[in-house]
């Protein structure tokens, strides 16, 4: 499915389960695309929970660029996307969003905003490698009263939120911030969250 948006065309692939029960749109990091290992691993667990998944390649992507741009341009083009996915696939249905790293970022920020349910931050990157002086803790925080469920791993170079910031906290050992393994983690953390979620 294309989408317009200010940014540009975005794209999103959907799955449907038998029966929808909640809408889940879950994106990338900064340079990255939709059929990662762990991004599949969230898509599965979410449809076997009932979750129409919607996993959206962001419009600076889709045009060729790494690097996201503006917050602010990232977030209006997400909101303006979920707003298209919501009135394609169902209003009614809870929302829930998420993304790996910089998609993170991006769920959180505009969670309140959309009236996000639940956000699922995969490798959340807490603050620039070697600088956690610069906390990104108030975009963690700026999901207000959505119910967080964070994903990093030990050794993610980007730092890993505190247990406090977040409804749930899951460390994979050893993992970087790219994982290589732990997807049968990733999948037992969120599938009892996912259900959560039917409505």
């Amino acid at each position: 499915m294309r989408i317009e948006t200010n940014s540009g065309p975005a794209e999103a692939e959907i799955d449907y389960p038998a029966v929808p029960a909640f809408l889940l749109v879950f994106t990338h990091g900064a340079g990255g695309g939709v059929d990662s290992a762990d991004i599949l691993t969230v898509r599965d667990t979410a449809l076997a929970a009932g979750g129409v998944v919607a996993r959206v390649l962001q419009p600076y992507r889709v045009a060729g660029r790494r690097a996201p741009g503006k917050p602010e341009l990232q977030d209006r083009a997400w909101m303006e996307l979920i707003a298209a996915l919501r009135a394609q696939i169902g209003p009614a249905l809870p929302l829930v969003q998420g993304g790996r790293s910089n998609g993170a970022r991006v769920a959180c920020r505009t969670a309140v905003e959309l009236g996000a349910r639940g956000v699922v931050a995969v490798s959340f990157p807490l603050h620039p490698p070697g600088k956690p002086e610069k906390s990104r803790r108030a975009e963690l925080l700026a999901a207000g009263d959505a119910d967080v469920v964070v994903i990093n791993g030990g050794s993610d170079p980007f730092g890993i939120p505190d247990t406090a910031d977040a409804a749930e906290v899951r460390v994979i050992p050893g993992q970087p911030h790219s994982f290589r393994k732990g997807f049968d983690t990733i999948a037992e953390t969120l599938e009892p969250w996912f259900r959560r979620w039917r409505s």
